[in-house]
């Protein structure tokens, strides 16, 4: 059975630590494991971070432009190597290659960014701050970053962490999910190849002992992290404790606000994607629709209806499939568990997708759609995040009670209005308690050159990622105050702190 150890510099081997612990990768379509993943210690990490070490200063003496040729030869051996990549994702993920491929060029718009970095490290400069004096500032790299990322976006989250921290001059360590570690394995392969020097991008694997490692480890200068929200908080302040800077990107409830006069049409189009895709494993799904007036609530009822009976729920490689299986067993259980919380609750199950079976793949991880309506904020099934192609409807009397749901949950990640009506469309974005919003856009990933980030719970830390704020996040100033002065000393009072008059 084929067996994925770290890539780390120097070829460490699982068999090299002294643990030999191991973990299943299964296939989702079938059930069966198709491979076993190393689970690394602090032995494993310290020898990446030792290759990182000695790596990292020359990259970061290396100019700018140089590393940008890095990125745009990495940007072009992806691109290349853009189907057996997908299939790859597909195979550990479950999700469609259609979606797979998407993931990959989600993170590949990061890499385009990372490209002009440049000009995204330019400083500032003051001439004639004071007499004789100049005032200029740079953005140096931290030195040694890691990456801690989930399993539904095994190429994106990666891409968005590394590419700007390898730009910007740092060694970066990357602890994708154990559950589909392969395709972060072959990216390190293809920066490696397209020029980035051994030690720059290490890939280890291993559960909370790995994560541990890396928040403890005092030569690691930043976290990225992106997962669950109680796992984020821990993350979070684990690391600030150990003198890090830490991102940790949590959980999500987005909501889905639909106006009387918005085109329910375009919006069942639209919820079925945002809701189903990707079996509803994506943090900036849209779970929740919020129809607003009872009017609106039935004819988004009658008509989600058949759109959900027409889903087509296949393997990952039926390119006629909306949606694959989820990634493992115990995932479609705690799914499935989440949807008889909700009946037990008493919201109406419209759509049940318990008991789904696929022809041939019996033993795969397949849940069908679900539909709910008549949900209310006080039932657990809402407040909590169900990460499944489940679809809840929370019927709203009011424009402001469609502002209150969301800004009043405990995740503030995404969400989204569908309306005709500008003056509502501003004023709902103006007011909602959330870090990104859509405008008849159901799922408001920013592009990359802005930044991504949520608000409350869905997030901890003060920078975002990617974007300008990736680049903050991953450098530090330093600022140079200089004078050259001409002639004898002008006399004046050493002892006194200095001023620019």
């Amino acid at each position: 059975m084929r067996v994925i150890d770290h890539m780390v510099a120097g070829g460490l081997a699982a068999t090299d630590s002294a643990t030999a612990r191991h973990g299943d990768v299964f296939d989702p379509n079938s059930g069966q494991v198709q491979a076993r993943v190393a689970l690394g210690d602090a032995a494993v990490l310290d020898h990446a971070v030792a290759a990182a070490q000695a790596a990292q200063p020359a990259w970061a003496a290396t100019n700018p432009q140089r590393r940008a040729r890095v990125m745009f030869r990495f940007k072009e051996l992806v691109e290349q190597n853009m189907d057996a990549l997908a299939h790859l994702l597909s195979s550990e993920h479950g999700k469609v290659i259609a979606d797979a491929k998407g993931d990959i060029q989600r993170g590949l718009e990061v890499i385009e960014f990372a490209c002009g970095i440049p000009h995204a490290l330019k400083g500032e400069y003051t001439q004639g701050a004071g007499p004789g004096i100049d005032v200029y500032s740079m953005r140096m790299p931290l030195g040694i970053g890691a990456g801690i990322t989930p399993f539904n976006f095994p190429a994106m989250i990666p891409m968005w962490m590394f590419g700007v921290a390898i730009a910007c001059g740092n060694a970066f360590i990357l602890k994708p999910s154990e559950r589909d570690p392969s395709v972060p394995v072959r990216l390190a392969e293809l920066m490696r190849e397209a020029g980035a020097p051994e030690g720059i991008l290490q890939v280890v694997h291993g559960d909370k002992a790995m994560v541990d490692a890396i928040l403890d480890h005092p030569a690691i200068g930043a976290v990225s992290f992106v997962g669950s929200s109680d796992i984020a908080h821990y993350v979070y302040g684990r690391g600030v404790a150990a003198g890090k800077r830490v991102q940790a990107m949590g959980g999500a409830k987005n909501h889905g606000i639909v106006m009387p006069d918005a085109d329910l049409d375009q919006v069942v189009a639209d919820l079925s994607g945002a809701a189903f895709g990707s079996a509803g494993e994506r943090c900036m799904a849209l779970p929740v629709v919020v129809p607003v007036g009872e009017k609106t609530a039935d004819a988004l009822r009658e008509k989600l209806i058949p759109a959900i009976d027409a889903l087509r729920v296949g393997v990952s490689t039926d390119a006629q499939a909306h949606y694959g299986p989820v990634v493992n067993a115990a995932h479609k259980r705690r799914v499935e568990d989440w949807i008889q919380t909700g009946v037990d609750e008493g919201a109406e199950l419209v759509v049940d997708g318990r008991g789904f079976k696929l022809q041939g793949y019996e033993e795969g991880f397949f849940i069908g759609p679900s539909l709910f309506d008549r949900v209310t904020p006080a039932m657990q099934s809402y407040r909590e995040e169900i990460f499944g192609p489940v679809l809840q409807i929370v019927r709203a009397p009011d424009f402001e009670t469609a502002v209150r749901l969301p800004s009043e949950h405990q995740y503030g990640n995404g969400v989204a209005i569908f309306t005709r009506n500008g003056h509502a469309a501003r004023e709902f974005a103006a007011r909602v308690e959330v870090g990104m919003v859509g405008i008849n856009v159901p799922i408001p990933v920013p592009v990359a050159y802005h930044s991504f980030g949520g608000w409350k719970r869905s997030a901890f830390g003060d920078v975002n990622q990617h974007g300008m704020e990736g680049v903050r996040f991953w450098t530090k100033v330093k600022t140079v105050t200089q004078r050259w002065p001409d002639g004898a000393p002008d006399g004046g009072n050493a002892f006194v702190i200095p001023t620019m008059g």
